[in-house]
């Protein structure tokens, strides 16, 4: 049988799915409300079916990049249903595909489940709002929503650059022009110096790679733009101090004060498998005020959780009190968040007795 893309991708969007793993030697693999399994009714892979499900979605130039790297990221467009993002990679020695199933819609922050704060804070004019958390736990998706809630709202340029380009927005009130990584520019590098010369008021940035990256963002956002960017960290504190670290020892005291100038939120985000809703995100939210500036500026980002945990008046929420606030409002099992809480003793005192199951 052959592996018919066109088929398969549907298949996702009627199951519910969210991402799609194909490789050889196992039959195609999806994830539904965080749990992976195999689709129904599907073989085990052979190599040839691999090759033929590529040959329909790459084309000539990107299958010799392909073999040059090992690894490609690119998107896929399922007419007007749906996009995906994709990484093609090499295991064992053969072709394999991740995809991840991106709505033609862009979600809204209610549809989302995200609490109604976060429109607030689409607000803040310039600055750096980090969103972060591990890969799978909606990341992309929350940027995309907190965008559209700017794009709906007030009347700015927005310039996103992406690697590739996942949700695709509308004009409304702002006009977005957004840039795919390889097909608008040939370097993030290049991209991140020219956006300055773009009249820009807001910039996303799909992800903060490494040290010229962060440092591009900084900048940017230090020019009186508001920058919204990821990273791939656990937590604020964690965020803050993997930001420091990808700077030479010597240059740290100085990227200190600049990110103690610019930060404005970081949000840690994870999405909590639920019972009545699918999956629920739980948030960290960390607010830049004066005291959080300074442990930035001094290098004492290990205070930071102490500072969300005590600053709850202030509009900061801890993932153990999001994590709380969700089991006592009877959306998600208490067992399924316990495995979700940095700081299990914490998340248990926060918790109603009536719901704790052990």
């Amino acid at each position: 049988m052959k592996l018919n893309a066109t088929q398969i991708l549907e298949q996702i969007i009627a199951t519910g799915a969210s991402d799609l793993h194909l490789c050889v030697g196992a039959p195609p693999y999806i994830r539904v409300k965080t749990v992976l399994k195999p689709m129904e009714n599907m073989p085990v892979l052979t190599i040839d079916d691999l090759e033929y499900f590529l040959s329909q979605i790459v084309d000539t130039q990107q299958r010799e990049i392909l073999e040059i790297n090992k690894e490609l990221d690119f998107s896929v467009a399922l007419g007007n249903k749906a996009r995906f993002r994709v990484n093609a990679f090499f295991q064992k020695g053969y072709p394999a595909l991740a995809m991840r199933y991106i709505p033609m819609h862009v979600p809204t922050l209610a549809e989302l489940n995200l609490p109604p704060y976060i429109a607030n804070l689409c607000n803040i004019k310039q600055g750096l709002i980090l969103v972060v958390g591990p890969t799978g736990h909606g990341k992309s998706t929350t940027l995309a929503a907190m965008i559209d809630q700017i794009n709906g709202s007030r009347s700015e340029h927005i310039v996103t650059i992406e690697d590739p380009i996942e949700y695709v927005f509308t004009n409304k009130l702002s006009l977005i022009n957004q840039r795919e990584m390889y097909l608008d520019s040939h370097s993030w590098d290049v991209s991140l110096k020219s956006a300055l010369r773009q009249d820009p008021n807001v910039v996303l940035i799909g992800e903060m790679r490494d040290a010229e990256t962060i440092a591009a963002v900084l900048q940017i956002a230090e020019s009186g733009h508001l920058v919204f960017a990821t990273l791939h960290t656990n937590s604020a504190a964690q965020s803050v101090e993997r930001i420091i670290a990808s700077f030479p020892n010597e240059k740290q005291n100085e990227v200190r004060s600049q990110l103690a100038q610019v930060i404005e939120v970081v949000i840690s985000q994870r999405l909590i498998p639920s019972p009545s809703k699918g999956v629920l995100p739980a948030l960290e939210i960390l607010l830049a005020t004066d005291a959080v500036k300074n442990l930035v500026r001094e290098g004492k980002g290990f205070m930071l959780d102490n500072i969300i945990s005590t600053s709850s008046q202030l509009g900061m929420v801890s993932l153990e009190r999001s994590l709380a606030m969700m089991v006592n409002r009877g959306e998600v099992e208490f067992l399924e968040a316990i495995k979700y809480a940095p700081r299990g003793a914490e998340f248990k005192r926060l918790v109603d007795s009536k719901f704790q199951k052990e």
